[in-house]
């Protein structure tokens, strides 16, 4: 356990060479200066537990204000940080002012040491009290946030979705770090959560982030967090999500877009499992599950120098591939019966049916967007619906192209475009095999579909 550092500030050197003699054997760092204007750089680059404060510094002058005026300074930029005074005048009315603005406690000199150990011992715990309630009450901030999320649920009964849950209910239960990929919308942070609700850690929380949305200039600040000052808008402490999803889980979306320079720092953390705030440079020990998703072929990105390699090992003890819509039959069907009732709640539609030739249109289609875009499309039709019955034509679905065309008259990008489509129709709807087709790699497939729209 940590003893604490100590700060001493008094303008006669020989009180603080005897403090620090007296000290420097019962706290982790002792330190003497004799100048109070040195104190909010000390403050700065110290992680000190008390300070100890002369209340006087000006020859001839022995009202008290000097030490109450750094008393002030310092309970406003570290209010965590215990302030013990110290003067040669005992004055019980200067003593009970410097309590009431914020002190710790008052000694007098001359001093009893034990008297003085002890005061010092006291003040440091209650330092670290206060550095833990405020901790607890950032920890507190971000929980309200995380659990104030949407409750979402995974549905379906494809063989392809039970291979799925079978390998999450095994993994659920180990810390093993878990890699999920898959399309965009195929319910990648729906796999962490349950990975998560199944997991020893299920008690605290599940910490999300999407590192597609995390800026470079500010992704310290938002993983490791940071303290007051470290940079212009930073007007208080913050916890950033490594802190908050201590003892739980650690989901870090789209983890594919992060940039190199900034995998580097990631590793350091995954590795050692410890950070620094930024802005401070004392070691914060973190306990986590990290699971991460991407819809990017991390393996290919590698070999582009895109991803560390080394990252890409500390992330991927587990794989899980979340299959996209298109490949999970009937599911297409379950789903929007699920989207359906929720919308018709919502805006008050009640009794809505989803007719049989619509239900085949669902299902012929590809769903490049998946789960995310049969919600919308769910959404859409019940707001536009005449009747409580839809049918095809009040669902509205990107058309698929097809058709012959003149290869002479179309531009290299137009005809892999058309070639993509043949290959498709050709697999009936089969990714793998559309791509074997094609001589790419599934993800590759995934990414010119995405690119043409189709």
């Amino acid at each position: 356990m940590p003893k604490g550092n100590i700060l001493i500030v008094d303008d006669n050197k020989s009180i603080l060479s005897t403090l620090e003699i007296l000290l420097g054997s019962e706290f982790d760092k002792v330190k003497g200066i004799s100048n109070p204007n040195q104190i909010p750089e000390e403050l700065r680059n110290g992680d000190y537990s008390v300070v100890i404060l002369d209340m006087n510094f000006q020859a001839g002058i022995n009202t008290g204000n000097e030490g109450l005026y750094w008393l002030g300074q310092i309970n406003k930029s570290n209010p965590d940080i215990s302030v013990v005074l110290i003067t040669a005048y005992s004055d019980v009315e200067l003593a009970v002012k410097a309590l009431k603005q914020g002190a710790t406690d008052f000694i007098s000199k001359p001093w009893d040491n034990s008297k003085l150990l002890a005061t010092i011992k006291s003040a440091v715990q209650l330092s670290f009290s206060k550095k833990e309630v405020g901790h607890l009450r950032l920890k507190e901030k971000s929980l309200k946030e995380e659990l104030n999320r949407d409750q979402k649920y995974i549905i379906g009964t494809s063989p392809q979705l039970i291979r799925v849950m079978n390998i999450v209910r095994k993994v659920a239960k180990t810390n093993a770090n878990i890699l999920i990929t898959g399309e965009n919308g195929t319910g990648k942070e729906l796999i962490a959560r349950e990975i998560h609700r199944l997991s020893l850690r299920n008690n605290e929380v599940m910490v999300s982030v999407d590192m597609g949305a995390v800026s470079e200039t500010l992704f310290e600040s938002e993983l490791f967090g940071h303290v007051k000052g470290a940079f212009t808008d930073a007007r208080e402490n913050r916890a950033g999500k490594f802190e908050t999803a201590n003892k739980g889980t650690l989901f870090l979306d789209e983890i594919g877009n992060l940039s190199v320079h900034l995998q580097a720092k990631l590793l350091t953390a995954i590795q050692n499992r410890k950070f620094m705030r930024l802005g401070s440079d004392q070691s914060i020990p973190v306990d986590i599950r990290l699971v991460c998703a991407t819809n990017k072929n991390l393996q290919e990105m590698v070999h582009e120098g895109l991803f560390r390699e080394d990252l890409l090992y500390r992330i991927n003890t587990i794989q899980i591939e979340v299959p996209p819509l298109r490949e999970r039959g009937n599911d297409i069907i379950v789903l929007a019966d699920f989207f359906l009732k929720k919308y018709a709640s919502k805006y008050e539609k009640g009794g809505m049916k989803i007719n049989q030739a619509a239900q085949e249109k669902l299902l012929n289609y590809q769903w490049p967007g998946n789960i995310r875009e049969l919600q919308h499309t769910m959404e859409k039709a019940v707001i536009l619906a005449d009747t409580s019955i839809l049918k095809p034509d009040d669902f509205f679905l990107r058309p698929v192209l097809s058709g012959k065309f003149d290869e002479t008259e179309l531009t290299i990008e137009e005809m892999e475009k058309q070639m993509i489509i043949k290959a498709i129709e050709k697999s009936s709807g089969n990714m793998s095999l559309a791509a074997d087709k094609l001589g790419v790699t599934r993800q590759t497939l995934y990414n010119k579909i995405k690119k043409y729209g189709l």
